[in-house]
């Protein structure tokens, strides 16, 4: 899953592709990387963050998904807690929703029920604005578990089937580094009724804080290496900025494990 941040604040790019043409360009480069999902998000979701109009946000991210749509057939995600956005989106020719609330939004989940759209519910302990203050948990790794179950069932009563449903338990959303560090050790623990899990650990801050290495450059390779553990720990989507070296350790994994 290729990150496309079409906004002016995004951590990682830093409004790079806040502009349809550089964002429709950068999407098309990390399709020719082998991207199989592109996930488009028109709101940064960084501590601290500042919200954005669901008019804005449909007017950053719409006019890209419509001309990704019309040229290529690559799966598209929008990035979203509005249902809103997520309805335009869908309209526009998106087949999935990645909801980092984890559709807690009953409008979301009712859009659901009467689409055929594919779901990303990420765990977040509070909000963008507040999940790093002093995040708290007894065991983290069994909550966000608990999290999932709950989920699964919310959604098998609304009748949105189950196989439509992935779960992130992300990182760096209300966690601390030891929380994301015992979610990563503990991830094959997080499955539940065999739905795939999707990470979401490209150039988050705790990389930095480990390796002690300054500035986004040097989180990409230890962004690789992380993907390349979780990928034998059991997951099997990976949200990330640079596509082509992520998808080139993956293979390597699999042609090891025999799983390709």
């Amino acid at each position: 899953m290729g990150i496309l941040n079409v906004t002016p604040d995004s951590f990682s790019d830093g409004g790079r592709f806040f502009d349809a043409n550089s964002a429709i360009d950068h999407a098309k480069r990390m399709i020719s990387e082998g991207a199989h999902i592109l996930d488009i998000g028109g709101e940064s979701t960084r501590p601290g963050a500042a919200s954005v109009t669901v008019e804005d946000e449909i007017a950053r991210v719409i006019p890209v998904i419509e001309v990704l749509r019309q040229q290529s057939e690559v799966a598209i995600s929008i990035d979203t807690s509005k249902p809103e956005v997520a309805r335009a989106a869908l309209t526009a020719g998106a087949d999935i929703i990645n909801d980092v609330t984890g559709f807690r939004d009953a409008a979301m989940l009712e859009l659901c029920q009467n689409s055929a759209c594919g779901m990303v519910a990420m765990h977040m302990q509070g909000t963008p604005q507040t999940m790093q203050q002093s995040p708290e948990y007894d065991d983290v790794t069994k909550e966000v578990r608990l999290f999932f179950e709950d989920k699964y069932r919310e959604v098998a009563a609304l009748s949105i089937e189950p196989c439509r449903v992935v779960f992130d338990p992300g990182i760096g959303f209300g966690k601390t580094i030891a929380h994301n560090l015992a979610l990563l050790k503990g991830l094959a623990e997080l499955s539940v009724q065999g739905r795939p899990l999707l990470m979401g650990l490209s150039r988050k801050s705790f990389i930095e804080a480990l390796t002690g290495e300054k500035g986004l450059d040097a989180r990409a390779w230890p962004t690789v290496a992380l993907s390349a553990y979780a990928r034998r720990s059991g997951a099997v989507i990976h949200r990330v900025h640079d596509v082509l070296g992520t998808i080139q350790a993956l293979q390597m994994i699999e042609a090891i494990e025999g799983t390709n």
